[in-house]
């Protein structure tokens, strides 16, 4: 007997679901655009909160800020919840490896006694601004507008208790549980810590969504993390402490990558209208000195009589990235 076997095309029907076609055209899409674009609420509301009656459930006049279309914040990472996962995963596993094999080693304990002290005093309490982080990131996708911002803050939020995480492995490793309780009482009382602790719980209390999202992710982490991952860590490895810059491997590239999402929404957002930009100018030009009047005594800790040139340093480069992203700050 012989079987003949045919290949038969079938055309389908559609190739994506509506809501993307009518944005894209009936073409197959991606993941990315199937799982942000056009997926938040609009209509059909049941009530307005009770505790703000003039606004609805998901109401873009929740931030000064005014868009067209708040699809255009696209994610150049295009981050779905699939993709987040797995780069997770993978940045995880290469943290885990690091760690192991500092105390499989004994690392931790090699380093000078002076570094180690110093990476206690100015990483372990850094896990409470991380806290922050997650809390202000946590606003913005309850409050937010649109998918494709609200998707990636609820992701960088999680991150921010990624990172509070390995910090506090950093603290237990270099110091044992009581590194933790001494991190604590620097947060809570120790005069070096108390203008970082000042502006983190300032940011705490804003209202506009996207102000937030400014002076948390663009301007707080845009000096903090190159200040204390970079600069810092720089001193770390100089000095004979690498495992400080094995166990602090996640966060560097992290910032690194996440730096390009949150300046490719500001530079969409500042070339929307003159009016965008001037607000993002000056929300930058306020929260900037606030951060660098709380990132001042950590790095007078970390740098002693180079700290001013160290800031300077850092500042410029943040000077220089908002005017890649279309914004006008002075120096």
């Amino acid at each position: 007997m012989q079987i003949d076997l045919r290949t038969v095309t079938i055309k389908p029907l559609r190739h994506t679901f509506d809501h993307i076609a009518r944005r894209f055209g009936d073409k197959p899409a991606s993941r990315y655009q199937e799982g942000t674009y056009d997926l938040q609420q609009t209509d059909i509301f049941h009530y307005r909160p009770m505790w703000e009656p003039d606004k609805r459930l998901f109401d873009p006049t929740r931030t000064r800020i005014h868009m067209k279309d708040w699809y255009a914040l696209k994610d150049p990472r295009q981050f779905y919840y699939g993709a987040y996962t797995i780069a997770r995963a993978r940045q995880q596993e290469a943290a885990e490896s690091s760690f192991d094999m500092i105390e499989a080693r004994g690392l931790a304990d090699l380093m000078p006694e002076g570094l180690r002290q110093l990476a206690l005093e100015l990483l372990t309490p850094l896990r409470h601004m991380e806290w922050a982080g997650n809390m202000g990131n946590a606003y913005i996708t309850a409050y937010g507008y649109g998918t494709a911002m609200t998707q990636p803050c609820l992701y960088h939020a999680m991150d921010h208790l990624g990172v509070a995480q390995y910090l506090t492995r950093i603290g237990l490793t270099l110091g044992g549980p009581e590194a933790l309780d001494a991190a604590k009482h620097a947060w809570m009382h120790h005069p070096s810590w108390q203008p970082m602790r000042r502006q983190v719980e300032n940011l705490l209390v804003l209202d506009d969504w996207f102000e937030i999202f400014v002076a948390q992710n663009f301007v707080l982490e845009g000096l903090c993390y190159p200040l204390i991952y970079d600069q810092l860590d720089a001193r770390f490895s100089a000095g004979g402490a690498t495992a400080v810059s094995m166990m602090t491997r996640f966060m560097a590239e992290w910032a690194s990558e996440t730096a390009r999402w949150i300046d490719a929404q500001i530079k969409v957002v500042a070339a929307e209208s003159p009016e965008n930009q001037a607000q993002l100018s000056a929300w930058v030009t306020q929260y900037r000195a606030a951060a660098l009047d709380a990132l001042q005594p950590l790095a007078v800790r970390a740098f002693a009589g180079d700290a001013d040139l160290v800031l300077a340093e850092v500042l410029a480069e943040f000077t220089a990235r908002c005017r890649k992203a279309g914004l006008t700050v002075q120096e």
